[in-house]
Formats: structure tokens, C-alpha cells, sequence
């Protein structure tokens, strides 16, 4: 479907997962039960963390917002993918398309910071614990979030006026099943190369100076557990610091793989399987994962469900 120009066009069309259409139910079925055990369990995580007295620290204050950031941003693709599933031609309109993209950009960029906030909390915990009432404080907590949100949407609006003022005058089908910048970019018929540079910027310094932060974290972290003299002590520590470990690397991993490998070894295919991964897999795990492995938050949820059995009874 051509369009002649930017200001004529009024939709996109996404391709999608999959043209193969005896695939999508068994994918409208698939994805629906995962989109919602994840937001059953992010907003469960962030109820279980405001109703027990015993999870109001520092680290379940950060957690509580990674599950909403988790929620916000695979909320702003899998319900529209999920009609899209029923639907011949997946349509989306121009403006819709827009506020999807700068959605889920805010809430990616959110969920970097956020996990390097994560990493220095358990750095002071681990390395500072006489100071950590003091450098962890509520004063000091929520300026740290406060700024991964601004920041995040900063560069959500920024990145999404820069993709949505180019030309499309080729073609406004989308080869993916949400609006991502780096398809949109490929489709556009004039000048791409600042928003090109931009996504290769932002991607490369958020995710580096993130990383940076997380390294540089564990790395003392690391040299604390080394001097302690007590096993248990050890043990503790890299238990404390192992689910956070897993939902780095899983995000991480694919955050660099999608946008800043090499464009020789670009597959629109296998940016659609990555894309799954951290926009649909990851936020229905962590929740899984800081739960299950969590003393605290399993003795905290088993309270509150004896509460309510008991009330029921």
C-alpha cells in the first residue's frame, strides 16, 4: 500500500509474527495466557509489596517499579498484537503507532535504569551495610526512580518526533508486529541518517553506561564475598544478588543483540524472535524469578494467603 507522502499517509500495516494464518490461533492462545500470568504476576508482585510491612525496603521499593515498568511495556504491544491475531490485514493508524512506539521506548529505557539502580542498592547492602539506612533512604530512593522515568520518556518523545517527522513515501507496511523505530526507519524515503545515528546513540549509551554501572557494581560486590570469612555469609550475599543476575543478563543479552549488532548480520526473522523474547518472555518471568527465589517474598505471600484462607473460612 503506497503512500505518496508524510502528510497523506493515516496508517501502517504490520506484517506481524507469522503470515501463516493455521499458525494464529494457536498464537492468539499462546500469547494471551502469557500476557496475562504476566500481568497477574507483576501487579500481584506489586501488591504483595505494598500490603507487607515486611518487603517496605529499598530493594522491594526499586522491585515494585520494575514490575511496573514490566507491565506498561508489554501492555503497550501484546494486547494490540493479540487482535491482531484475529485480524486478516493487522492495521494500525498512524497516530496509534506513534504513541505505541514512544511507549514502549519510555518504559525500555526505564527498565535499563532501573536495573543498574537495582545493582548499586546491592552494592551498599553488600559492601556499605553500616551506611545503607543512610545512602538507600526514602529521600535518596525516589529521586533515583523519579529520574529513570523522566529520562526514559525524554527519550521516548524524542525518538519517536525524530522517526514520525521522516517521509514515508515507499510503502507504510511494517515488517514486524509492533512500531519499532528500526523498521520504521528502514521504510522512510528520505534522509534517515540522524534518526539512524540516534537509535545507535541512545541504544549504545543507555545500554553501556547501564552496564557500566551494573558491572562496576558487582565487581566490588564480588571483592566483599571474596574477603568474608564465613560461608554462610557468602552464600547469603550471592543469594541475595542471583535473581537480579538472571534478569540482567536475559534483558541485556537481547537489548544488544537486537539493536546494536552489525547491520551484515540484520534478519528482520530473528529481530521478531529476540523481540518476543524482551517484550513478551521477560516481563512474565522476572516476577517468577524474584519470587521463587526469594525467602522474603515467599514468607510475605504465604502470610497473605493465610490471611485470606482464613477469612474464607
Amino acid at each position: 500500500m503506497a503512500k505518496s507522502n508524510h502528510s497523506m499517509l493515516t496508517e501502517f500495516i504490520l506484517l506481524g509474527l507469522t503470515d501463516n494464518i493455521e499458525l494464529q490461533p494457536f498464537l492468539l492462545g499462546l500469547f494471551l495466557m502469557i500476557y496475562v500470568i504476566s500481568a497477574m504476576g507483576n501487579l500481584g508482585l506489586i501488591v504483595l509489596i505494598q500490603i507487607s510491612p515486611q518487603l517496605h525496603t529499598p530493594m522491594y521499593f526499586f522491585l515494585s517499579h520494575l514490575a511496573f515498568v514490566d507491565f506498561c511495556y508489554t501492555s503497550s504491544i501484546t494486547p494490540n498484537m493479540l487482535v491482531n491475531f484475529m485480524q486478516k490485514v493487522k492495521r494500525i493508524s498512524f497516530v496509534g503507532c506513534a504513541t505505541q512506539m514512544c511507549c514502549f521506548i519510555t518504559f525500555v529505557v526505564c527498565e535499563v535504569f532501573l536495573l543498574s539502580v537495582m545493582a548499586y542498592d546491592r552494592y551498599v547492602a553488600i559492601c556499605n551495610p553500616l551506611h545503607y539506612t543512610l545512602l538507600m533512604s526514602q529521600k535518596a530512593c525516589i529521586p533515583m526512580v523519579a529520574t529513570t522515568y523522566t529520562y526514559g520518556l525524554c527519550v521516548g518523545i524524542l525518538q519517536t518526533i525524530v522517526t514520525f517527522h521522516l517521509s514515508f513515501c515507499a510503502s507504510n507496511v511494517i515488517n514486524h508486529f509492533y512500531c519499532d523505530d528500526v523498521p520504521l526507519v528502514a521504510l522512510a524515503c528520505s534522509d534517515t541518517y540522524i534518526q539512524r545515528l540516534l537509535i545507535f546513540i541512545f541504544a549504545g549509551v543507555n545500554t553501556l553506561l547501564s552496564l557500566l554501572i551494573v558491572l562496576v557494581s558487582y565487581l566490588f560486590i564480588l571483592f566483599a564475598i571474596l574477603r568474608m570469612n564465613s560461608a554462610k555469609g557468602k552464600q547469603k550475599a550471592f543469594s541475595t544478588c542471583a535473581s537480579h543476575m538472571v534478569s540482567l543478563i536475559m534483558f541485556y543479552g537481547t537489548v544488544i543483540f537486537t539493536y546494536l549488532k552489525p547491520k551484515s548480520n540484520h534478519s528482520w526473522d530473528i529481530d521478531k524472535v529476540t523481540s518476543v523474547f524482551y517484550t513478551v518472555m521477560i516481563p512474565m518471568l522476572n516476577p517468577f524469578i524474584y519470587s521463587l527465589r526469594n525467602k522474603e517474598v515467599k514468607s510475605a505471600l504465604q502470610k497473605v494467603l493465610g490471611k485470606v484462607c482464613s477469612k474464607i473460612k
